[in-house]
C-alpha cells in the first residue's frame, strides 16, 4: 500500500485528498504546515508528498528543497490556489514531479499519483536490480595482491559496524571506491552516500557546506540551507581530504561526532543527526598534528579504523588485472571491441613508475587504445605509456 503525506494549511483540502486516496487503497499522513511535514519526513519512509506552495512559516518552495536534499527520488507534488505560470515553472525547475491548482481537478490528480507512483516504483526496481548486480559481480576494487586481499577482508568486517574509517593514501589510489565499498556492504546502503571534498570547498564555505545555515545568516544567505551532516543523517559522510580543514570547522565537526548533534550557520536550534563518518586524507595526519594543523582529539575520534590504500608502484602485480579491466571499460564507453594486449606491452606496463597511481593508468590505457589500430604491443607502450 503506498504510503503518502499530505502537507496542507487548509483542513478541507486535507480532508478531500484524504478521502479520495484512501478510496484508491492508499495510505496517508497529514501534517499542517511545512515544518510538521519535514519532521514526519525525516520520521518515515514516502512514496510521495503532495505539498501545497502557499502556507505560513516554511512555504512549500522552502519544503520541497529540503525534501530533494533529504532524499531527492521521493515524487512531490506541488498543489496551490495562488499558482501563476511562473510559480509552476519555477516549482517543476526546483524538482516537483507535477504542479496542480487548487481546487484540484480530481481526474487530473489521480492521474499523476498514479504515474508519481509507478515512477517511484521503477526507482525501486532499479535499485533492487543494482544491489543484485552488485551482489554478482566483483568488488570494484580489483586487485590479488596481498594488500590489495587485505583490504577487502577489513571492508568485510568493518562495513556492517558503525565504526568510524579513516582511508589513507597518495592521491589516486582509490580511497573513493574503498568508501563507496564500506557504505554499500554496510546496513546504511539505502540511504545517502553523501561526500565532501574539504580540499575543494573554501574554508570559509565549508561551515555551511557541513552543516548548513539559516536564512539571513550571511550576505549571500537568501534562504534556509540544509548541510551535508543533515543529509547524510541514517546514511554515510564521506569526508574526502580531511587534511585541509580548516581549525574552525575541525573543532565543529568533533562536536558533531561527540554529541551527534550540529547547529546551522547563524542558527541557535540544534538538530540531531546520525550519519556514519567515513573520512580520507593523502597527509600524514600526525605530522599535521604536531605541526599545529590538525586536532589530535578530532584524529582520534575518526581512527578507529585505519584503512591504508597502497600505491600502485607497490602493487604492480595487479597491473595486468587493472588494465584489461580498463580496456573493457574503455570498450563499453566507445562503444567498440574490446582491444587486445600483448604480453610484451603488460610487461612494460608493470615498469613503469606510476606516481599518478590508478588514475595515471587508467588515463594512460585509454591513450593506448585511441592510438591503436587491431592492438596495443609493446612498441605502442614505449611510445605513448
Amino acid at each position: 500500500m503506498p504510503n503518502i503525506l499530505i502537507i496542507d494549511d487548509e483542513r478541507p483540502i486535507r480532508s478531500t485528498l484524504r478521502d479520495i486516496l484512501e478510496y484508491e487503497k492508499m495510505n496517508v499522513v497529514e501534517a499542517e504546515d511545512g515544518k510538521k511535514g519535514i519532521a514526519q519526513f525525516r520520521k518515515e519512509s514516502f512514496d510521495l508528498v503532495l505539498c501545497d506552495i502557499k502556507m505560513p512559516g516554511m512555504d512549500g518552495i522552502e519544503v520541497l528543497e529540503m525534501m530533494q536534499a533529504l532524499d531527492p527520488d521521493v515524487p512531490v507534488i506541488m498543489i496551490s490556489g495562488h499558482g501563476t505560470i511562473e510559480t509552476a515553472v519555477d516549482a517543476l525547475k526546483r524538482g516537483a514531479y507535477d504542479y496542480i491548482p487548487k481546487p484540484p481537478d480530481l481526474n487530473r490528480l489521480l492521474v499523476s499519483v498514479r504515474n508519481a507512483l509507478d515512477r517511484q516504483s521503477l526507482v525501486k526496481e532499479t535499485r533492487t536490480l543494482k544491489k543484485k548486480v552488485g551482489e554478482k559481480g566483483s568488488s570494484p576494487i580489483l586487485g590479488e595482491s596481498d594488500a590489495v586481499v587485505e583490504i577487502r577482508n577489513m571492508i568485510n568486517k568493518v562495513a556492517p559496524t558503525d565504526a568510524r574509517v579513516m582511508i589513507t593514501g597518495s592521491n589516486g589510489v582509490g580511497k573513493e571506491l574503498v568508501a563507496r565499498q564500506l557504505h554499500e556492504k554496510s546496513d546504511r546502503k539505502k540511504a545517502p552516500f553523501i561526500e565532501v571534498n574539504c580540499a575543494a570547498i573554501p574554508s570559509e564555505l565549508i561551515e555551511s557546506e557541513l552543516f548548513g545555515h539559516e536564512k539571513g545568516s550571511f550576505t549571500s544567505a537568501i534562504k534556509q540551507r540544509i548541510g551535508k551532516f543533515e543529509q547524510a543523517s541514517r546514511g554515510t559522510l564521506f569526508l574526502d581530504e580531511i587534511g585541509d580543514m580548516s581549525a574552525s570547522a575541525q573543532a565543529k565537526v568533533l562536536r558533531a561526532l561527540q554529541e551527534d548533534v550540529i547547529t546551522r550557520v547563524g542558527g541557535e536550534k540544534q538538530i540531531k543527526v546520525n550519519p556514519r563518518v567515513i573520512a580520507a586524507t593523502n597527509k600524514d595526519l600526525k605530522e599535521e598534528i604536531a605541526a599545529g594543523r590538525f586536532r589530535e582529539d578530532l584524529y582520534h575520534r575518526l581512527s578507529v579504523i585505519i584503512i591504508d590504500v597502497p600505491s600502485l608502484n607497490d602493487r604492480k602485480a595487479d597491473i595486468p588485472l587493472l588494465t584489461q579491466h580498463f580496456l573493457a571499460l574503455i570498450a563499453q564507453e566507445q562503444g567498440s571491441q574490446v582491444k587486445a594486449i600483448t604480453d610484451e606491452a603488460l610487461v612494460e606496463l608493470q615498469q613503469i613508475n606510476w606516481t599518478g597511481n590508478i588514475r595515471q593508468l587508467r588515463n594512460t590505457i585509454e591513450r593506448l587504445v585511441i592510438m591503436s589500430d587491431e592492438h596495443i604491443d609493446l612498441g605502442l607502450v614505449k611510445k605513448y605509456a
